[in-house]
């Protein structure tokens, strides 16, 4: 039925991006926090000398193998389709969204892979503290690697330190240092590396949790769970605070996404959050139907994380579309002028200079500079283009936080009933314990279908429409690849599955 589905290419160029991205981050966060989780075993291990400590540590580290493998095969895939499907994307941004690329695989990944054989194939072959010091270099070296990938993706919802050379008509580097020190940079990486922990810190309870109900390795589990618990419930905490200051970045650079993951369609001051709320599908951006069938809402909230203040004005999606005169909001369809008039400055611009006519050149290229900032606009064919799928993005915010609390508590009360020592009697909250994972991955990919759902149209906001970006390729040729790999990504997560499966089902080497 897909197959017959009149799709654009760019839209099968985006749902291949997408099943590319998302099967990617079904490994990324498990390797990310379980770097860190995998480090204080290990130094547990060698301060106390406990063989237990060490069994445990060869036990997660083996599982953290098994999943880096497969993670690292799905991100090659993923940077090639920006050569392969988005190639105009590629040669207008390289010169910047290249660098953060360049230095992950030159510095971090060499870092990483470095140390990682010593990781695993150094137990009594080095000594116990270079064979520890390797094991927190890969911790160090993979959340590297994540540092300049957000970087390069923080650079495309915030674009900064670039200019627009009219010349060639691409977007060149003017500062490395405001694209890699943004705090939009700053925010993604600490909230989606404390994410992270929280989901291996999932993944080892879920685990612990299965043994603990079936009377096996009770120990190890006990042990593990202590630590996941502590360390989880730390990241939790962080989580939800850059979380916070995340959407107060995300208000001021790109009002429009905080309007539809609220489903905010008038502007309100004191406005409150939706809490829960099913929406009305009828609603549009120019009808007066109600946004919601059902709410639940909390006032003020809204105004409090997007302007710090009670009775700060948050913009909806009506607001951004049609303009609002007394919010000094300027109307989309107003910048799609703005934005055309600036296509055809540049055009006229890039013509006249073509044929040595400077002084027609030096004219043109003052009308496109006042009207630069509009040029993504454009490009756009009605206002209505520039609102991202407003439900998509309201349904997984909400699912997103409130899994994030469901998983808050339940880290504390592993920890509480650990500290009293009935954790294996209570069976409800360690069959809660064993889907625990599975509710980490649910809110790990509701938080990117947030980050990147929410910013549609544009592949740079504001600066490059996902139309633009794309390649000339027919929709045919996408659809196929998009099926290949659907089935190779279904193939090896299956593989990945029954592999972690058997070996959970093992369990630790005996001593």
């Amino acid at each position: 039925m897909l197959a017959g589905m009149d799709l654009s290419m760019v839209n099968w160029a985006r749902a291949q991006f997408a099943l590319t991205a998302m099967y990617h981050w079904l490994f990324v966060p498990l390797t990310l926090g379980m770097t860190w989780l995998i480090a204080f075993f290990h130094t547990i291990y060698v301060k106390t000398g406990d063989e237990e400590w060490g069994r445990l540590t060869r036990f997660w580290m083996k599982l953290f193998g098994i999943n880096f493998a497969i993670g690292v095969a799905s991100g090659i895939i993923l940077e090639f389709e920006f050569g392969t499907n988005w190639s105009n994307y590629s040669w207008m941004v390289g010169d910047i969204f290249g660098a953060p690329l360049a230095v992950e695989g030159l510095i971090a990944f060499f870092m990483e892979t470095t140390f990682f054989a010593v990781m695993f194939f150094g137990w009594n072959r080095v000594s116990r503290g270079f064979h520890l010091f390797s094991t927190w270099m890969v911790a160090i070296g993979s959340n590297l690697s994540a540092v300049w990938i957000l970087v390069a993706n923080a650079w495309m919802q915030h674009p900064v330190g670039q200019v627009f050379n009219p010349e060639n008509a691409r977007f060149e580097m003017q500062s490395f240092a405001d694209v890699a020190l943004s705090p939009f940079a700053v925010n993604k990486f600490t909230h989606t590396t404390s994410s992270s922990m929280m989901t291996a810190s999932l993944f080892i309870i879920s685990v612990s949790s299965w043994y603990l109900l079936r009377g096996r390795h009770q120990l190890l589990a006990k042990r593990s769970i202590v630590v996941a618990s502590v360390l989880g419930l730390i990241a939790s905490g962080f989580t939800m605070l850059n979380g916070d200051e995340s959407a107060y970045e995300i208000a001021q650079v790109q009002p429009m996404k905080l309007a539809a993951i609220e489903g905010l369609y008038k502007g309100e001051s004191r406005a409150g959050i939706t809490v829960f709320g099913v929406m009305n599908r009828k609603k549009t951006v120019q009808n007066d139907e109600d946004a919601f069938l059902f709410e639940i809402r909390l006032p003020f909230l809204l105004s409090i994380m997007a302007t710090r203040s009670f009775d700060g004005f948050v913009p909806g999606v009506q607001d951004l579309v049609n303009g609002n005169e007394q919010q000094n909001i300027m109307a989309t369809s107003e910048k799609m002028r703005r934005g055309q008039q600036a296509l055809s400055s540049l055009d006229a611009f890039r013509s006249a200079r073509k044929n040595g006519d400077q002084r027609a050149a030096a004219t043109h290229l003052a009308d496109f500079e006042s009207n630069r900032e509009f040029l993504g606009y454009g490009h756009l064919k009605t206002p209505e283009e520039a609102v991202p799928p407003v439900a998509l993005s309201f349904y997984a915010f909400h699912v997103m936080v409130s899994l994030a609390g469901l998983i808050l508590l339940l880290f504390a009360a592993c920890l509480y009933l650990l500290y009293r020592g009935t954790l294996e009697t209570k069976k409800w909250l360690l069959s809660l314990g064993v889907i625990g994972y599975f509710m980490g991955v649910t809110a790990g990919q509701a938080g990117w279908i947030v980050a990147e759902v929410g910013r549609q149209p544009w592949t740079i906001q504001g600066l490059l429409p996902c139309s633009v970006a794309s390649t000339n390729l027919t929709a045919g040729t996408v659809q196929t690849t998009f099926f290949i790999f659907l089935v190779l990504f279904v193939a090896l997560l299956l593989a990945e599955i029954c592999i972690m499966l058997k070996q959970i089902s093992i369990g630790p080497e005996e001593n």
